[in-house]
């Protein structure tokens, strides 16, 4: 059954409405009015404080918002997912990553399996392994304990790890370097061998089929580099695999011991949770894995339970709804004001553009309204000096998530309240901006001719009345990471829901692949142009003249 157009529904029209008020508020006018702003537009859940107070809306405007959600179904559609019921009507799948980090006693079967049972038996494969490594049980074929490890995934297999490995830094093992290649580009592979030896180097190879592209391009890279310098029995103790295909990973030389499964219901951008989390395992150590995973049921628990009006994920979903919809904003920033967690926006890239960047509906008719927006970004401060230019004063208005922990990793107290300090001061400048009466008044205390006034004053006003969103929890945690990550992934889910899309399946990264066969085989064989249009004939032209 087609479901009602979202522009049809009677909240999304109300709120069309509400919008044409609101076209003339200012954020300092409903902070001065309104002095428990702040108060009623924050919340907390799972270890994280969110205050939506910062973007231009009202009361009204979040009941309003609430209501289209229940008219959109979202609650039963979330229900839905975490009973295991197979909302990727694509693939026909189930979308279960939250049973990934669900406890052990946690009831829920698919199709007659019990997938508590199977996720924790994994995780105990995960922790012995990760153990013995961590330990220098685990030795090389020479007798030496790993050093460095490298994983070689794409997309989610190596976004997720590699983002979480970097954030919880801190409380890595001091003696195991961790690697990642992804990219097919040879530079990446050749730059991460170049740092390691043989003798002491762990591979990980995540792919759960064992035939994604550009993955096995460079596990056979790998896999050549390490046999220039070992017998072909000593794979086995040098590679290992997350991958489901047996007889795959036994013709590569991977032992059937040594792959850690998972399943056609994780998704590749929720997969840090599965056995793609194997580096963060191996990083961080099995402990540490496990309340990351905790940190996430957290969230999880709050997203399955708490009303719409009091649900941090929901409100955020909605908050971006409304900026999306009705704002016109047509990107978002995310700033991390925390180094670790550079690798963040980029992460979030991924899960939000793979996951909602659809022009159809989940029964293939065309959305009659915008949808994803961009996610883009940087940490802070670095972004100040760079992008936030245009933030402050360009012509487009771009929402902000401004992210930060209260309390640092490192003992640089003087760096914390300096970081602190820029993080409050930019959301608060692009909630006020500068009126240009107050440029003036500056101007005018510095001594400026009247004509020097008038001539500075334009370049020097900032509109202001830029929505932002700020995050902040005490520490960066593997549990507060674990509820973040969380709570972004069900952000998207809600929005998804809200624009009708399937958000868990990624047919755009397919044509390109299909075409790059064939381009491929033409740049290592015979041309055939008329396969393709004159632009793409003649970069291939230029390629094979270059070799």
């Amino acid at each position: 059954m087609t479901a009602i157009p979202l522009t049809s529904t009677p909240s999304f029209q109300a709120l069309e409405t509400h919008a044409v008020e609101a076209e003339d508020w200012e954020m300092r006018h409903l902070f001065a009015a309104d002095p428990q702003r702040f108060e009623r537009m924050s919340i907390e859940a799972a270890g994280l404080f969110l205050d939506y107070s910062k973007n231009r809306l009202d009361g009204r405007t979040l009941e309003l918002l609430a209501s289209l959600a229940r008219e959109r179904g979202v609650e039963a559609r979330r229900d839905a997912m975490f009973a295991g019921e197979k909302i990727n009507n694509t693939e026909n799948r189930a979308v279960l990553h939250t049973a990934l980090r669900a406890p052990r006693d946690a009831q829920l079967s698919v199709d007659g399996q019990d997938v508590s049972a199977d996720v924790h038996a994994v995780l105990a494969r995960i922790k012995t392994f990760t153990d013995a490594v961590r330990s220098g049980d685990w030795l090389g074929h020479t007798g030496k304990p790993i050093t460095d490890i490298i994983n070689i995934g794409i997309g989610g297999s190596d976004l997720g790890p590699k983002m979480v490995c970097l954030a919880l830094r801190q409380y890595s093992h001091p003696s195991l370097t961790m690697h990642f290649v992804s990219n097919v580009d040879g530079h990446d592979m050749d730059a991460a061998l170049e740092k390691v030896n043989p003798e002491t180097t762990l591979f990980i190879i995540a792919s759960k089929t064992f035939t994604t592209a550009e993955t096995m391009m460079n596990a056979q890279t790998a896999r050549m580099w390490f046999l220039a310098h070992a017998q072909e029995e000593a794979l086995a103790k040098h590679f290992v695999a997350v991958s489901t295909n047996v007889e795959a990973i036994k013709k590569f030389g991977i032992d059937p011991a040594n792959m850690f499964p998972f399943w056609d219901w994780v998704g590749g951008r929720y997969s840090v949770w599965s056995a793609i989390g194997l580096p963060v395992a191996l990083a961080v150590g099995f402990g540490y894995f496990s309340d990351f995973l905790a940190g996430a049921h957290a969230m999880d628990q709050h997203f399955r339970t708490a009303a719409v009006e009091e649900n941090m994920p929901m409100l955020l979903a909605l908050v971006g709804f409304w900026n999306r919809q009705f704002l016109g904003c047509t990107s978002v920033s995310i700033a991390p004001y925390h180094q670790d967690l550079n690798r963040f926006p980029a992460y979030l890239q991924q899960l939000d553009m793979e996951s909602n960047g659809k022009r159809v509906t989940r029964e293939g008719e065309p959305v009659d309204t915008p949808t994803c927006p961009a996610i883009w970004g940087e940490p802070g401060t670095n972004g100040q000096h760079a992008y936030f230019q245009l933030l402050h004063q360009g012509t487009d208005v771009t929402p902000i998530d401004f992210i930060a922990a209260l309390r640092p990793a490192h003992e640089l107290q003087n760096h914390h309240t300096a970081l602190l300090a820029n993080c409050f001061a930019q959301s608060e400048a692009f909630m006020k901006g500068k009126t240009i009466d107050e440029v003036r008044l500056d101007l005018q205390g510095q001594g400026l001719s009247l004509g020097e006034i008038e001539r500075l004053a334009p370049h020097k006003t900032f509109p202001g009345n830029r929505p932002s969103n700020t995050i902040l929890m005490e520490y960066l945690t593997p549990a507060t990471l674990g509820a973040l990550i969380a709570l972004y992934e069900h952000k998207t889910f809600v929005q998804g829901v809200l624009w009708d899309l399937n958000s868990f399946d990624q047919w755009g990264v397919e044509l390109g692949k299909v075409l790059a066969k064939q381009v491929e085989a033409e740049l290592k064989g015979e041309p055939r142009p008329e396969q393709h249009d004159s632009s793409t004939n003649g970069l291939i032209a230029r390629a094979k003249a270059a070799v």
